[in-house]
């Protein structure tokens, strides 16, 4: 009953996916992880186009059902896309990559555990076996938001066997712009509030309402991505900046300009190229500057000889942008049914 619910027009299925790929990984985190599916009405048993959808750092699988005010959730936008607005029938899968560091951004790293493996080589074959997909990379999709984004980004360029198209709502990209000027915020936390120690940050950060410093996201954010970017076979990870001075760790900052999208489609032009819809967008106000990654990220596939792109830069932040979402849906059906 509204406001409160939506009764959905189509199906969604949760299930609970027990990963080998998972197991024992370095965080501890659990290897059972929950994974929504969702069938649009009338889908019946002809094999149809699916799209992963994926979150942003931070987020787990059932903020999928958060509402804001006068906003209908993101399930209950999916519903409507398929049940009312004429969008091509395709399925759609909701993946949880959380981690208690905040997310994996979607790679394999022994900081945090083979997330990209779950998702390519459990995640996919699980849903194919079950459901009336067209097993078929041309016909396959993935979508996200921030670190969301970012997955959809790489994703394709590592696997275009298993995937033909994405789409990337203010993606991390351009990491010089996005990530190195919280590196100064977070070199200074860590010697006025922590001894220089991010393992005195977690002890307090666990220890109190989650982001109730405003320093904690410059340090969460640098760690997380430390863990996985730049963390080594043995379980260390290495910072890439001195928290004495902040000065830069060039060597351990290359491994992470390697992780860059940007610097990314140079090197996987041949798989960018395979792609059947690439979509690309971000808010002109984005906090993180993830506006002008998306624009290098268009540059770059260009420079590739990609050009049959959508990019837009609107006006809004990188917050509540979630009514971006059925907008990028459908361009992914339209374009990979």
């Amino acid at each position: 009953m509204e406001p409160w619910s939506r009764a959905f027009a189509g199906r969604l299925d949760e299930h609970e996916l027990e990963s080998k790929a998972l197991r024992g990984n370095p965080l501890g985190d659990p290897n059972v992880r929950p994974l929504w599916v969702y069938v649009p009405p009338g889908a019946g048993d002809v094999n149809l186009p699916s799209i992963y959808l994926i979150q942003g750092l931070t987020g787990q699988l059932d903020m999928w059902r958060n509402r804001s005010a006068f906003r209908p959730t993101v399930l209950e936008l999916v519903d409507r896309l398929f049940a009312e607005e004429g969008c091509p029938p395709a399925i759609v899968v909701f993946v949880d990559a959380w981690t208690s560091l905040g997310g994996s951004q979607f790679v394999d790293s022994p900081g945090t555990g083979r997330y990209h493996t779950y998702l390519c080589d459990e995640v996919v074959p699980f849903v194919d076996a079950r459901y009336p997909t067209i097993e078929d990379p041309l016909h396959r999709g993935i979508s996200g938001k921030s670190s969301g984004g970012y997955g959809a980004m790489i994703t394709p360029m590592l696997r275009p066997d298993l995937f033909g198209g994405f789409a990337t709502h203010a993606g991390d990209a351009l990491f010089e712009l996005c990530y190195l000027p919280e590196f100064r915020e977070a070199a200074r936390t860590l010697r006025d509030s922590y001894e220089y120690s991010f393992e005195r940050f977690w002890e307090d950060f666990r220890s109190r309402p989650a982001f109730s410093k405003s320093t904690d996201h410059a340090l969460l954010n640098t760690w997380a991505m430390a863990a996985c970017y730049s963390a080594n076979e043995n379980g260390t990870i290495d910072l890439p900046f001195e928290p004495e001075t902040g000065i830069l760790r060039e060597e351990v900052w290359a491994r992470w300009l390697a992780r860059d999208p940007v610097r990314m489609a140079y090197t996987h032009g041949d798989a960018l190229r395979a792609q059947r819809a690439i979509y690309i967008d971000a808010g002109k106000r984005d906090q993180f500057f993830l506006d002008l990654g998306a624009a290098a990220f268009r540059r770059a596939l260009e420079e590739v000889g990609v050009t049959d792109v959508f990019f837009e830069l609107f006006d809004a932040t990188h917050s509540a942008i979630e009514y971006r979402y059925p907008l990028a849906l459908r361009y992914l059906a339209e374009r990979l049914t």
